[in-house]
């Protein structure tokens, strides 16, 4: 809840005219309660896991029933799809979407329900100004980095044969992912790998707009590399050293006694720690046949 009643009085306070940001921010959120500010989280996310893999999930299934011919094959879905004897029905889709939905509602919600006295401990901010782009921008490199190297040994010691057999293995039950498959997990795996996401925040504290931006730039990159398609005109190959679709859909494809590709973002730490081997001659060996 921020401090101020009317914008001459925030304005006052900053020492100069309100951007049209800040202006929105302080007309939506002066009067609510920071925990509740916080919560938009569960929603933010249950409305992206909804709409953001929808359209994938329409590739997929019309792949499925798209016409022969030349002039089709440029056009049908599955020329783009990494694993492409692969199907699901309309009801797989909507069983793993219920499924997980469930499941992200009752962790990330009771989380974060229970969460935020930490988050205030930490410093996450809600008052004015805003950060500016470059703040921003600065942040989620940061925390992308932090949640990618977390997130690799997280990774690895879920495919210890205890951490697979008790926990992991709900995740890999898609030996061909898809969009919607990408938050489909055993309800610890969620909290824990809730542990690597809220580090670079609690390392690096930000504004709560920030901490949604970046709950939303995770979740769409965990759905861009649990597509299924690997898409030329992707304007993620652009980004340096990031692993995509084609690198974590052959975790997937190995399965359980996967010992390759544990990196979730970028492929420093495969490749540093010697976990991207059997990618590296999967990779040439497709080459080799072409």
């Amino acid at each position: 809840m921020l401090p101020y009643a009317t914008a001459a009085e925030a304005e006052a306070a900053l020492g100069r005219a309100m951007t049209r940001a800040e202006a929105a921010w302080l007309c939506y959120s002066a009067s609510m309660p920071d925990h509740l500010l916080y919560c938009h989280n569960v929603a933010i996310l249950l409305l992206l896991y909804t709409l953001a893999p929808l359209p994938l999930a329409l590739l997929e299934l019309r792949a499925r029933a798209a016409p022969d011919g030349v002039a089709a094959a440029v056009m049908r879905p599955s020329t783009y799809k990494l694993q492409p004897r692969a199907h699901l029905s309309p009801a797989a889709f909507l069983r793993c979407y219920l499924d997980t939905g469930r499941v992200l509602l009752l962790t990330v919600g009771t989380l974060s329900l229970v969460s935020y006295p930490a988050v205030k401990m930490v410093g996450i901010r809600t008052g004015l100004p805003l950060p500016s782009a470059g703040e921003v921008a600065a942040q989620m490199l940061v925390y992308l980095l932090v949640e990618d190297y977390l997130g690799y040994w997280i990774h690895r010691l879920l495919h210890t044969r205890w951490g697979y057999d008790n926990i992991h293995r709900v995740h890999h039950e898609f030996t061909a992912p898809f969009g919607y498959a990408a938050p489909y997990a055993h309800w610890a795996e969620v909290l824990i790998l809730g542990v690597p996401a809220f580090t670079g925040p609690a390392i690096v504290p930000c504004h709560m707009t920030t901490l949604w931006l970046w709950f939303v730039l995770r979740h769409l990159e965990a759905i861009d590399i649990h597509s299924g398609f690997n898409f030329p005109f992707n304007p993620t190959k652009l980004i340096p050293f990031y692993g995509g679709a084609q690198h974590h859909d052959y975790h997937h494809r190995v399965g359980g006694q996967s010992q390759s590709n544990f990196s979730s973002v970028f492929t420093f730490c495969d490749y540093l720690y010697g976990t991207d081997k059997g990618y590296r001659y999967h990779k040439a060996s497709l080459e080799k046949a072409c």
